[in-house]
Formats: structure tokens, sequence, C-alpha cells
């Protein structure tokens, strides 16, 4: 066995019985394709740690039988979904129908959008350290819940937030309370958004964002946003990507509204350390913003969830995060909790 699968074996190994706590004797079902090295490699690491597990390769079944292997678990069961891009199952939304069940759920999607050379950093990003999730997701949390204003300071800019922020959810690999056990992985996230998303303002520089490939472009420099009112209105040094990403959002939605305030705490992923999907990297440790009106956790009275179309995930360069005069993010890390 290789180092890279021995390490793929050890994180899963810790992401299913300390994260998902799932018991060997209850049933789970393994799915997954073959397209891409990272879907074999995904997949030979969960078998390994799921001996017992029923095993699919969607490549080689008609999707009613996969269908029927989902609805033959119960309650309390596991299901990984292992997919280079997305399983394709006629009229059955896979996750949303296990979940229904309350049937716990494992997923990794759009591998085929990581290039061979981000493979290792994908793996590393699947280790489970309980202490550090959960010490400073907590922590973090009950900071932005009491809140009533945040500051994003990036290269000598400050994106100003004088709102209390949203309820933040947690994405820590801690279920206890929540209605379902699962999610997408990699992990690693406390995210909210200004109450008053016109009570933002400021300017922030980014150094990544999703194009309309909807993978990561990272320009040749930072780019800085501009933002008034909760809108963004201009995009300093911009590139011709993000001129066509603003353009599409402008040309559909009329303006560009700044939405998510997400704090990632993802150590394996960095500015240097990056993947190509943007789904996966943005639990990078440290500030994204999504772009666009639309945003399916949070509702804003004079945004129509119906009507609004794009959420387009930007990656700052964070210098310091405040939470009211409190200094939270500083140096690459988190500052509170337990987070050596």
């Amino acid at each position: 066995m290789s180092a890279l699968s021995s390490t793929a074996v050890r994180n899963v190994r810790d992401t299913l019985t300390i994260a998902m706590e799932h018991a060997g004797e209850r049933a789970a079902l393994l799915v997954a394709d073959e397209r891409c090295a990272l879907s074999r490699l995904l997949a030979a690491a969960y078998a390994e740690c799921l001996p017992e597990a029923r095993v699919i390769s969607f490549d080689q079944v008609a999707p009613e039988a996969v269908k029927a292997a989902c609805t033959e678990l119960s309650a309390g069961d596991l299901a990984v979904l292992i997919q280079s891009s997305m399983f394709r199952l006629p009229e059955f939304r896979t996750r949303v129908e296990l979940f229904r069940k309350d049937i716990k759920v494992i997923e990794h999607c759009n591998l085929e959008r990581i290039e061979a050379h981000e493979v290792e950093h994908y793996v590393a990003a699947l280790a489970y350290d309980p202490e550090y999730y959960r010490g400073v997701g907590h922590a973090l949390k009950a900071r932005m819940d009491a809140a009533g204003s945040a500051r994003i300071e990036s290269l000598g800019e400050t994106l100003h937030f004088d709102s209390p922020l949203e309820l933040a959810k947690l994405n820590i690999g801690d279920f206890a309370g929540l209605k379902n056990t699962g999610s997408m992985f990699p992990i690693g996230e406390v995210f909210t958004e200004a109450r008053d998303l016109t009570r933002v303002n400021g300017r922030v520089n980014i150094y990544g964002f999703a194009d309309t490939s909807f993978r990561l472009n990272v320009p040749e420099a930072p780019i800085t946003l501009v933002v008034e009112r909760g809108r963004v209105v201009h995009a300093v040094n911009s590139s011709r990507e993000l001129d066509r990403v603003l353009s599409a959002i402008r040309a559909d939605e009329g303006e560009v509204w700044l939405r998510e305030l997400g704090f990632g705490m993802n150590r394996a992923f960095s500015r240097d350390r990056r993947v190509s999907d943007v789904g996966a990297f943005e639990r990078v440790c440290g500030v994204h913003l999504s772009l666009g009106a639309r945003h399916g956790v949070y509702k804003k009275p004079h945004l129509n969830h119906r009507e609004v179309r794009y959420h387009v995930d930007t990656f700052v360069v964070t210098d310091r995060v405040r939470l009211d005069d409190e200094v939270v993010f500083a140096d690459g890390a988190w500052q509170l909790g337990s987070s050596s």
C-alpha cells in the first residue's frame, strides 16, 4: 500500500468512527464510480475500512439498482457516495432521500475536477481532529452569534459588517442535535451572513474565485472588491474571467450582492495548497465570501430565492478577522478554542 493510500485509509477510518460514529453492526452501502484516480483511491480506502459494506460500482449497474440498494437501508445505517461528477439517478434526490430515512451520508463529489498534483491535498483534508474542529468550531459560532459587527482585514483594506450576523451554521463533523448526520466531504467550515446585507461596506482582496466552469480560478495578483451597501460595485485590478462572472450575475440579477461570510477551518488547504474543485476548497482555512443573491440557508425578504441564480465563492487574502473588537483570526489561524 502506498503512503497516500495509507493516509487515505487512516483519515477515512477517523471520519467513520469519530465524526460519523458508525458502528460496525450497522449496515453500510458504498457506491462509487471508477472514472478518475481519486474516486478509485477513495473507494479502496472506504472498502478497507468498511469490510462488511455492500459495494456497488456505479458504472457497472443500472441506476435503478442503486436506488433499490439505497431504499433497502434503514435508519442509522450508512451510505457513502463517491462521485467523479454527480450520480444521475432520475427522480431520486439521493442525499435528500437518504436523510429523509435518517440514514447517515458521506458524499464526495466532483472528484474529476481535482488535478493529479492536488490529490494529496484532498486526501490530507479528510483528516479529522475532533478537538480542533469541535473546540474551535463551537467557540467561533458562539462569538459569531453574539457579535454586533465583523471586520475582515486584507492587505491594508477592510470590509466592514456593521450588522449582527445570522445564526451561524456548522460543518465540523459534529452532528449532535442536528436533523441529519452527514455532509459533503472534506468538511471544516462555520458560515453566516449579515442580517442586514446593506450594512456591509468597504474593500477586500481576493486571491481566487469560482469561474464559469465551477473551478477555482487564481489570477496572477489579488483583485480588490469594492463593496457599497452590500453590493460589489467595482473590482480593482480585475481579470477577464472575473469580469465575465460579474457580468453574468449583473445580467441575470441586476446587481452583485455579497452574501455568505464563511470561515473555513480546514488546515490542509491554504492559498498555496489548493484543489480546483471550489466545493472542496471552500473549507480552506481563512475567509470566503459569496457573490450573487442566492443562498439556500438564509432567506432575505427583499430577495426572492426562487428567482435568484448565483452563489459564487471567492477567497480572501485574510490578515485578520475581528468580531466586535476581538481578533479571532490572525497569522493564518483561528485564535480561539483548541486552535493548536
